[in-house]
């Protein structure tokens, strides 16, 4: 871990200042593991299949939604893939992103319990930005430069480690390693229209036993974009005979957040969540919070009939 914490400090430092446009965010990002690390894929033994929607500041015009799915299975006894899809519109379809990456990764035991996993991601995301779908927007008055982006494909390319024991895991992960400018030339000069820098993720976590029917797990997660204040997510989580899941959250700066869970059945699990914001944005009467809706459903077998902890 401190192995971990040192490469994160030294990576922040070495990036130079730029305007940056972050990732999604989830709130349940314990459950969405696989979307910003590849070494996720295959580490809970079996087929696994997550779909997760974020609705983002409820009430204010225009505010981000976020839907990812994916899926990850064990292919071999050390090898996992996967597929993982996010769509993120901002401004009533004005700018949406659509990510499109599937998913290796190789692991390795290096204890009885533990296991080390490398990850490597290979796709591109979709890029549309419509400016007609804007409110009052004339396209007389368009400055010169900007025209309307259609399905711009941008190949990329990440990677990640991740640990993980019984109870505790950690990961390192650069879901996107190259830098992507959209633009457009007018004969004058370039007008950048959108950017994307690359995002450096650390996640941790460990279980507690607190009795043979309760668990309880603290995490934090760290996002880092330069030019972007750095993200951190901090969250307890209590699991009640290994069906019921209630916690909180805090975004540093940001929000602070509610989480639900049910383990329905061995297969298919209930996660929700909301945030209120911190912030000035969360005193107004048109924001109402953010809310998240998570299903995950598993195809156990024979060999393979519970899961626990379901915490990661």
């Amino acid at each position: 871990m401190k192995k971990l914490y040192i490469t994160l400090l030294l990576t922040l430092t070495a990036l130079s200042s730029l305007v940056a446009q972050q990732d999604a965010q989830y709130t349940q990002y314990m459950y969405n593991t696989m979307s910003v690390n590849p070494a996720y894929a295959g580490s809970r033994g079996v087929l696994s299949i997550t779909g997760l929607h974020r609705s983002q500041w409820v009430g204010l015009d225009g505010a981000p939604k976020t839907q990812t799915l994916s899926f990850n299975t064990p292919v071999a006894k050390r090898v996992g893939v996967g597929l993982s899809i996010v769509n993120d519109e901002i401004g009533n379809g004005t700018n949406q992103d659509t990510y499109f990456d599937g998913v290796f990764s190789y692991t390795i035991p290096t204890s009885e319990t533990g296991k080390l996993s490398f990850g490597l991601k290979a796709g591109g995301h979709l890029l549309n930005i419509d400016f007609n779908k804007l409110r009052n927007y004339n396209p007389a008055l368009n400055p010169t430069g900007y025209q309307d982006i259609e399905k711009k494909f941008s190949p990329n390319f990440g990677a990640g480690i991740y640990y993980h024991t019984h109870k505790f895991y950690a990961g390192l992960s650069v879901p996107n390693f190259l830098k992507t400018e959209h633009f457009d030339s007018s004969g004058q000069g370039t007008t950048y229209l959108a950017e994307e820098r690359i995002n450096l993720y650390l996640i941790t976590g460990y279980v507690f036993d607190l009795n043979p029917d309760l668990k309880f797990k603290p995490a934090v997660l760290l996002k880092a974009v330069q030019g972007a204040p750095l993200q951190v997510d901090v969250s307890a989580n209590f699991m009640l005979n290994d069906k019921f899941t209630l916690g909180a959250a805090y975004r540093w700066d940001a929000a602070v957040s509610a989480l639900f869970g049910f383990q329905i059945s061995d297969q298919l699990m209930l996660g929700l969540a909301y945030d209120k914001e911190t912030t000035e944005l969360g005193n107004t009467s048109f924001n109402d919070g953010s809310f998240e809706v998570m299903l995950r459903y598993e195809f156990l077998n024979n060999f393979k009939k519970v899961i626990t902890p379901r915490f990661f």
